[in-house]
């Protein structure tokens, strides 16, 4: 009867708890690492994406100022958006239109997510890009994107 519960006890295979605990540890260390990298990822996304709209709202303004004998004044958001319908969407950016004058413009979007603002200003076909604020990592040192 002894001799069966040896056979029995030396089949049975698994691991030891010092084992499951390194494996967990492990599995901890790595989820410690990756979770902040993944989340890091998703602003730089947000920020890209505000980046972007910037982009769309630069070009739209432009194509309203073709449509209106080069002037950009009467320009806002609404009528930017009846020209490039994809700035309606303000689920993860918002648009504005903070300036529109005979020879200059302004404008901006706001990440929703990291509250990172983008703005552009173009004066006289100058043009100057500035970032604020700085605390989510989105904006360069210069401030200037």
């Amino acid at each position: 009867m002894l001799n069966r519960l040896r056979q029995r006890t030396a089949e049975e295979g698994g691991f030891t708890l010092i084992e499951l605990l390194v494996v967990i540890l492990i599995i901890g260390i790595l989820a410690a690492i990756a979770i902040p990298a993944f989340l890091s990822q998703k602003s730089k996304a947000n920020d890209a994406s505000a980046k972007t709209t910037v982009g769309t709202l630069q070009t739209a303004m432009e194509t309203y100022s073709t449509e209106n004998s080069g002037s950009y004044l009467g320009a806002t958001l609404a009528k930017l958006e009846a020209i490039e319908p994809t700035l309606k969407d303000h689920t993860s950016v918002v648009p504005v239109v903070p300036k529109a004058a005979a020879e200059e413009y302004e404008v901006e979007a706001e990440s929703v997510s990291t509250k990172d603002k983008y703005k552009l200003l173009d004066k006289a076909g100058e043009i100057t890009r500035k970032c604020s604020p700085k605390e989510h990592g989105g904006c360069p040192a210069a401030e200037t994107w």
